[in-house]
Parts: C-alpha cells; sequence; structure tokens
C-alpha cells in the first residue's frame, strides 16, 4: 500500500491507497514543530479504525510547501514506514510534466502535483483553482505542462486580515448571501466575501482565457470548491481528490515495476 503526504500551510492530508482504491484519509494541523513520533501515534490510530497496520505500508511520497514540515514527515515514512518517500520537486523524480516558468524550481509542488493529476483526468487545456490558504490559479497547456497562473489570498485569509484591520467588525461564518445589497454588517460583509470572491474567480478566469487565446475547461479543488461552483458557471468541474491523485500517479510513475 501507498501512503501519500499533503503537506499544505493549513493542513498535512494523509491518505492510503490500495492500489487505486483509497482506504483512508485524515487531516492535522500544519506544524513544522511536530515529530515523526507525534505523527506516528495520532496516524497508527486513525489507521488502526480502518483496520490498516504500519507493516501495509510498502511506499511513500510527500508533496510540501512547507519546508519546516517537511523533514519530519520524511522521518515518519522512514523510521515508522520503512521507505524511503519520494518528494515531489527534488531532482530525479519524472513528474511527467514540465515547468514552463521563469524560475521551476520555486513552483509549489501542491501546483505541479495538480497539474499531473488534471492534465491526465480532463481535457487540456485548463486552469485549476485550488482553495487552500491562498487560492491559486494554475494554467495547464494542450500537452499537460504546467505555463504559470496566479497566486491571490484565500477566503479565509482575506477575512482574518479584515476582521483583524477593522475592530468593530464581528467574525462571519462564509455563506452565500440571498441578496448582494446587505441591510445588516454581517450581511454587508459576508455579500462582500463571497460576492467579491465571486468577482475575482469569474475576472481572473476571463482574463486567463483571453490571453492564453483558447477555450479552456475550469477545475476547481479545496474545501471551498464546492460553495463557489454553486455561484458561477465557469467552474466546471469539481475534484477535491485532485492533489492526492496527481501523488498516486507520480509515485506509480516514479516506481520500478
Amino acid at each position: 500500500m501507498l501512503l501519500a503526504i499533503d503537506a499544505g500551510n493549513t493542513n498535512v492530508v494523509f491518505a492510503i491507497y490500495d492500489g487505486d482504491r483509497q482506504r483512508g484519509i485524515w487531516r492535522t494541523a500544519t506544524d513544522p514543530k511536530r515529530t515523526s513520533d507525534e505523527y506516528m501515534v495520532w496516524l497508527t490510530h486513525l489507521m488502526a479504525l480502518k483496520g490498516l497496520r504500519p507493516v501495509d505500508i510498502h511506499g511513500a511520497i510527500i508533496a510540501s510547501v512547507v519546508p519546516g514540515a517537511t523533514f519530519n514527515l520524511k522521518r515518519l515514512c522512514k523510521d515508522h514506514f520503512g521507505c524511503e518517500p519520494v518528494i515531489v520537486g527534488q531532482p530525479g523524480v519524472d513528474l511527467g510534466a514540465k515547468a514552463l516558468v521563469d524560475r521551476p524550481e520555486e513552483v509549489g509542488a501542491d501546483r505541479l502535483v495538480n497539474t499531473v493529476a488534471a492534465a491526465a483526468t480532463y481535457k487540456t487545456p485548463l486552469i485549476v483553482i485550488d482553495f487552500g490558504t491562498a487560492t491559486t490559479f494554475d494554467v495547464v497547456d494542450a500537452d499537460g505542462n504546467y505555463c504559470g497562473g496566479v497566486i491571490a489570498p484565500g477566503l479565509n485569509l482575506s477575512l482574518e486580515a479584515l476582521q483583524m484591520a477593522a475592530s468593530k467588525l464581528p467574525r462571519v461564518e462564509i455563506q452565500p448571501p440571498a441578496e448582494v445589497i446587505g441591510k445588516n454588517t454581517i450581511a454587508c460583509m459576508q455579500s462582500g466575501i463571497f460576492w467579491g470572491y465571486v468577482g475575482l474567480i469569474e475576472g481572473l478566469v476571463a482574463r486567463i482565457r483571453a490571453e492564453y487565446g483558447e477555450p479552456m475547461r475550469v477545475v476547481a479543488t479545496g474545501g471551498l470548491a464546492v460553495l463557489f461552483a454553486k455561484a458561477t458557471h465557469v467552474i466546471e468541474h469539481t475534484d477535491n481528490e485532485l492533489t492526492l491523485r496527481g501523488l498516486l500517479l507520480i509515485h506509480k510513475r516514479n516506481t520500478v515495476q
């Protein structure tokens, strides 16, 4: 079985695959100080609930955008699962896709993994929108290569900044208000956050398509993908398993059969 690890700025996601079948998926808050032993205690209890044992794991792959967490995740794989993990972005790891940008080494591992999965699943060229700590728009060309994109502040980050900067504004739940014109403070904030973000999505997709010069499909992933897909016609597919599926594909590509 394969242990796939996606370490983002907010959460670390662990998934176990038996071939192509996912046997379990769990997440924990990202903390660079968390040791490999701490990860193991937490993870083995959750694995046991699914009838899984550490000895069942024979391979591992890590995509991380948090360098401070990568070391302990590597130690987890080596010390507790007896696996030398494939690390996305390291020399010698074949993605099957190129990063056609000025500085390929600066592209986040998650964006490359999403590119691989999206190109294998959907007709290219396309735009991948990932609603994470940051909201990213990634362009995948007709050959499945990463061609650049856009990084915008994530929705929760924007909301937090608004609340910190304006002391009289309350914390609000992210949800689509019935009307754009709010009649009270909470409704005004929800409208600005939600419909403002819809405007961001539609505006950037339109500009990317115009600049690229060809029809492009749009795939959204991340926790808020479904919420925004219901509010705008530009999102054609939602796929919350995109990153993990990309890790599975990359591991297969880099494993000697």
